[in-house]
C-alpha cells in the first residue's frame, strides 16, 4: 500500500491510551486465508464498511469485510463520538452554485437522515452505547460570532424544521456552560455515543446475519479476473462479483489506484479526562450534557460523558513522527487548560489521535467507481463519519444491489484530484495558518 503519511501515522502510536479501548474489548473476527469467494467483498470495517456489510447481509448477500488491522482501530473506533449533522465543509450558497438549489435542500436531509439512521440501529439492535445530548450545541468564541448567531436563528430552525434554542452569554451559566464563551444555540438534531460500543454492535448484528468480519487482513492488491474481483490479502485470496472501498482517512494511493490523489487524510486529536467530582464540575460551571463545540474555523469539541469523564478535541498537527504527536497532545491540553481554566489540575491521561479525510470538492463521495464495473467507494466525511459514515455504507450496500439510493449529486460527483499527488499535505500549512489568523482576529 502506497501511503501519503509517514509510516507511524499508521502504526500503534497514535492511538495509544485511546479511552474507548477501555470501555469495551474488541471482538475476535478470523484471519482469512486460502481462496474465499463472496458476492461484495468490503475493504475496511469501520462505519461504513461494517453498515454497507450490515445491509447487504440483511438481503442474503454473501459478503466479506477486510479489516487492516484489528476491530475498532482506525477512525471509526478512537473519533469523538459525534453523531450530528455534517459531512461536508461546504456552505449551501457553496452547494447551490455547485449542484442546484433542490440538491443541495437534498444533501442537507442526507444529514439528518443519516443521524436517524443510526438511531434506528441502535433501536432496532439494542445496542447500549452511552447515548447522550439533545442535539449539539454551538458556542461563540466572540460577540461577533454571537451576533450572527443570533440573527440567523431563525433561519437556521427554518432550514431544519426545528426549534433553535438561542442563549445569551448572561445565561450560559444557568445552562452549565461554564467557559470563555459569549453565548450558544442548541440544534436539537444529534446525539453522542461511544463510537466502539455503537461499531462493534452493528458488526455483531451483521455477523449474526451471516457477514464474514476479518480483521488483520490488509489488501494489498485488487485486480480483475474472469469478470471478477481478486483481491489479495497477508494469507488468502478473496474472490468477489463486487467490492466495495471505505477506507476513508486510511486509504492507500493503490488500493485501488482510482483513489491516487482524491482524498486528504487530516489529523484530529482527543482527550479524554478522569470522572470528574461533582465540586470540579461546579467549580468549572460545566454541567451540561450537550455536545458542543466552538465557532472557531479550527474548532474545538467537547462533552461531558455519563460517567463525568470530559472529552475535549481539535485538529490535530501536520506532521506524523512520534515528536510531531508528543507535540500535537501538548496543544491540545494546552487549549483545554485555556477554555476550561478551573480543571487546569485534572489528569488527562487518554489523548491519541486519528484521521479525518477531505475531498476537494469539500462533499462526501459515495457511488460507483467510474469505468470499473462493480467497484464502489466511500469516504470523506470531514470530521462527521459516525452518522455519514454509517448513511453512506447502507446507500453502497443499494447501490451494488442496483437499487435506487436517494443519494444527491453532491455526493455522487466524483472527487476531482488535489494537486501535488503524493504531496498533496503541502496544501495544509498554509490553509492551517490563514484559518488560525482568522481565528485569532474573530473573522
Amino acid at each position: 500500500m502506497r501511503r501519503i503519511f509517514s509510516e507511524h501515522a499508521y502504526g500503534a502510536g497514535p492511538r495509544n491510551t485511546c479511552w474507548w479501548d477501555e470501555t469495551i474489548a474488541a471482538p475476535l473476527w478470523d484471519v482469512p486465508t486460502g481462496e474465499i469467494k463472496v458476492d461484495v467483498a468490503i475493504v475496511g470495517g469501520g462505519f461504513t464498511g461494517i453498515s454497507a456489510a450490515l445491509h447487504l447481509a440483511n438481503t442474503g448477500t454473501q459478503t466479506a469485510v477486510l479489516e487492516a488491522n484489528t476491530p475498532g482501530w482506525g477512525a471509526s473506533g478512537r473519533n469523538g463520538g459525534f453523531c450530528c449533522l455534517g459531512g461536508a465543509r461546504i456552505s449551501d450558497s457553496a452547494l447551490a452554485r455547485a449542484y442546484g438549489e433542490a440538491d443541495a435542500k437534498a444533501y442537507r436531509k442526507a444529514e439528518r437522515d443519516a443521524v436517524a439512521l443510526v438511531a434506528d440501529l441502535l433501536s432496532q439492535h439494542g445496542i447500549d452505547a452511552d447515548v447522550h445530548s439533545n442535539g449539539e450545541t454551538l458556542l461563540a468564541h466572540t460577540r461577533g460570532h454571537f451576533a450572527a448567531m443570533e440573527k440567523d436563528a431563525a433561519a437556521l430552525g427554518a432550514k431544519w424544521n426545528c426549534n433553535i434554542d438561542v442563549i445569551a452569554k448572561r445565561d450560559l451559566a444557568a445552562n452549565g456552560m461554564g467557559g470563555p464563551f459569549h453565548g450558544a444555540t442548541t440544534l436539537p438534531i444529534g446525539f453522542g455515543l461511544n463510537p466502539r460500543k455503537y461499531l462493534f454492535g452493528i458488526a455483531t448484528a451483521a455477523k449474526a446475519m451471516g457477514a464474514k468480519l476479518f480483521q488483520n487482513s490488509p489488501v494489498h492488491k485488487i485486480a480483475r479476473q474472469d469478470g471478477r474481483y481478486c483481491l489479495a490479502t497477508n494469507l488468502g485470496t478473496v474472490r468477489a462479483d463486487a467490492v466495495i472501498i471505505a477506507t476513508n482517512g486510511y486509504s492507500s494511493e493503490d488500493v485501488p489506484d482510482w483513489m491516487a490523489g482524491r482524498y486528504l487524510p487530516a489529523q484530529s486529536n482527543v482527550l479524554v479526562t478522569r470522572p470528574l467530582s461533582e465540586a470540579e464540575l461546579a467549580s468549572q460551571g460545566w454541567t451540561t450534557s450537550q455536545m458542543s463545540y466552538d465557532s472557531r474555523h479550527l474548532l474545538h469539541y467537547f462533552r461531558l460523558m455519563p460517567d463525568n469523564r470530559f472529552l475535549f478535541g481539535m485538529r490535530g498537527g501536520l506532521a506524523t513522527h512520534p515528536a510531531s504527536q508528543a507535540r500535537a497532545r501538548a496543544r491540545v491540553r494546552r487549549d483545554f487548560e485555556t477554555m476550561f481554566p478551573g480543571w487546569r489540575q485534572v489528569e488527562t491521561a487518554h489523548s491519541w489521535s486519528g484521521m479525518i479525510c477531505l475531498t476537494r470538492k469539500a462533499t462526501p463521495f459515495a457511488g460507483p467507481v467510474p469505468e470499473r464495473p462493480g467497484l464502489f467507494a466511500g469516504f470523506a466525511y470531514h470530521g462527521n463519519g459516525v452518522a455519514m459514515g454509517s448513511y453512506t455504507g447502507r446507500a453502497l450496500s443499494r447501490s451494488v444491489l442496483g437499487q435506487p439510493t436517494g443519494l444527491p449529486k453532491a455526493m455522487t460527483a466524483t472527487p476531482p484530484k488535489f494537486p501535488f499527488g503524493r504531496a498533496r499535505r503541502v496544501l495544509m500549512p498554509p490553509l492551517y495558518l490563514g484559518l488560525t489568523l482568522a481565528d485569532a482576529l474573530g473573522w
